[in-house]
């Protein structure tokens, strides 16, 4: 008996929600019919798309922007587009890479020389950042399986394509600003850190 009477009550409790909610929506998506509403409507949609572009402007410059450009003897271009320094102790960096070579780039010499890497395949896990003031190298960071926090290239990058990467390592201290990007044979490529959003 007790447990209809609670079956009851949730249901009314449900029903009084669900229709409190659509009361709500109807209530949010209802505008006056007067021109000053739509007066209203039109003056406000500026300010909103004048955000979404800011915001849009904030990302694009990671893309646009180019930190260092290096390129390898066998036709590999490695772009970085970005390196900054997030919550949590750790410094992401992005790029691109562009194969120019006649044959795919799976990036095998790219995962480094460590035994526990090995199981990255072709990626960035053998990259590192180099702070040559403080004479101190960050390896790539790793999750408890011993897998990189960065790009695997899968199947490889095709000729002539250009793919993204990321690589994540141990932050160095705020007052190292400058460092070196190196992975696999190519040069280090001398990138400026800066402080995420």
């Amino acid at each position: 008996m007790d447990f209809r009477h609670t079956r009851k009550g949730r249901g009314a409790l449900s029903a009084v929600a669900v229709t409190a909610g659509l009361l709500l929506t109807v209530a949010g998506c209802g505008g006056g019919g007067d021109d000053n509403s739509g007066k209203e409507s039109s003056s406000s949609a500026p300010s909103a798309s004048g955000s979404g572009d800011s915001a849009t402007a904030s990302t694009a410059p990671s893309s646009d922007t180019v930190l260092a450009e290096v390129k390898g003897e066998n036709g590999i271009t490695l772009t970085v587009t970005s390196a900054e320094r997030e919550d949590g102790g750790f410094v992401t960096v992005n790029g691109t890479v562009t194969n120019n070579t006649d044959s795919v780039f799976v990036g095998v010499n790219w995962r480094g020389d460590e035994q526990e890497l090995a199981k990255n395949g072709g990626s960035m896990a053998g990259a590192s950042l180099v702070d040559q003031k403080g004479k101190k190298k960050y390896l790539i960071l790793r999750d408890t399986s011993g897998d990189c926090l960065c790009t695997t290239f899968g199947v490889g990058v095709k000729s002539g394509a250009t793919t993204t990467w990321y690589a994540q390592f141990p932050a160095p201290p705020t007052s190292t600003t400058e460092v070196d990007f190196e992975v696999g044979d190519m040069p280090p490529a001398a990138i400026k850190i800066s402080d995420g959003e």
